[in-house]
């Protein structure tokens, strides 16, 4: 996260009850969730070698391993080693072989996909969606437009270019998830083409 989650909390006061971590990596933000005493967590990773460091690093909290998007299908992910994993897409890359040649994706990996909506977890428990999925948040959110009632919080990476073939632009997303009610209230491009967005649901 380029965004500093318990900065977000003080700033805002938000009353986070449970974490739905979408592209969860190896987990690395649980110890921020821990500081922030954040009772339930749900983490979705689909990549076998990430998902087997992320039960190890999560014990005790749900976790899946899946890929999120708007179908229930088995999908090819471009798979990269020299960011252990994390620049992994369902997406190809394109923009992102020039920014960063070192990062090279050698490999495919065949990944089981669903739609969160779909997902038997009780979803009053969760009311904070992080989601870093290389370019490919829209599709998880269409799939997630009955989780998307009851969530007051999304942290999202974005993109304002196409750092992978197709990826969601930053306005896109903001069209899509404005009719839920969610205002984007901070951003970072730390990254330059891609950064972090962070939406809070208007109540009023």
């Amino acid at each position: 996260m380029l965004l500093n989650l318990e900065n977000l909390v003080k700033k805002y006061n938000l009353s986070i009850k449970g974490i739905i971590h979408i592209g969860a990596h190896f987990g690395e933000e649980n110890n921020v969730y821990n500081k922030l005493n954040i009772k339930n967590r749900v983490f979705f990773e689909p990549l076998e070698k990430n998902y087997e460091k992320l039960v190890e690093n999560v014990k005790g909290y749900l976790t899946y391993k899946l890929a999120l998007g708007n179908e229930s299908k088995k999908v090819q992910m471009f798979v990269e080693s020299a960011n252990q994993g994390q620049s992994s897409s369902i997406l190809k890359p394109l923009l992102h072989l020039s920014q960063y040649p070192h990062i090279q994706f050698n490999e495919t990996e065949i990944v089981e996909m669903k739609r969160l909506d779909e997902i038997n977890i009780d979803t009053k428990l969760y009311n904070f969606i992080n989601i870093d999925v290389q370019g490919y948040e829209l599709e998880v959110f269409k799939g997630a437009t009955k989780t998307l009632e009851s969530v007051d919080y999304i942290m999202s990476e974005v993109n304002r270019d196409e750092v992978y073939q197709g990826c969601v632009k930053i306005n896109e997303l903001i069209d899509f998830l404005k009719p839920y009610g969610f205002e984007m209230v901070e951003q970072d491009w730390a990254g330059q083409t891609w950064g972090d967005a962070f939406f809070i649901k208007n109540k009023h």
